[in-house]
């Protein structure tokens, strides 16, 4: 798996401002949106909700959602969030977030879906200024 797509996703959840990436990681990001989004049927709503700064919402395909995404960088496997894995390649500008992240750990839900959901969710709930979904 490619190296940067990990990267392309934990800076996608929490930078000040996607326009901070380079071309070929906005690439990325984008790509994997419109794969898990196809996949899932999410409302794409939901997810500029969510950037315009509404808490994340408890809907079963936007949890799908997150679970694409964090599956497909290699952030989740198996219904485990690899949160040292998200945490070593935080930019140094982000590292701050890091002891939050560790603290969530894996948020255990009832299947893998809400699993991400809730994961995230503890996420964004310590660093809501610096939250975005891709």
């Amino acid at each position: 798996m490619d190296t940067k797509l990990p990267l392309c996703v934990v800076i996608s959840c929490f930078i000040h401002a996607v326009l901070g990436m380079d071309p070929e990681m906005a690439e990325l990001a984008k790509m994997l949106r419109d794969n898990c989004v196809e996949e899932t049927g999410v409302d794409v709503g939901l997810i500029d909700k969510v950037n315009a700064g509404a808490d994340l919402m408890p809907d079963g395909k936007l949890k799908c959602y997150i679970k694409c995404v964090m599956e497909t960088a290699g952030m989740m496997s198996g219904g485990e969030v690899d949160v040292e894995a998200v945490v070593a390649v935080l930019p140094e500008e982000l590292q701050k977030h890091a002891d939050t992240m560790r603290g969530c750990g894996t948020q255990k839900g009832a299947d893998d879906c809400d699993t991400a959901f809730k994961t995230q969710a503890c996420w964004q709930q310590g660093s809501k200024s610096d939250y975005i979904l891709i």
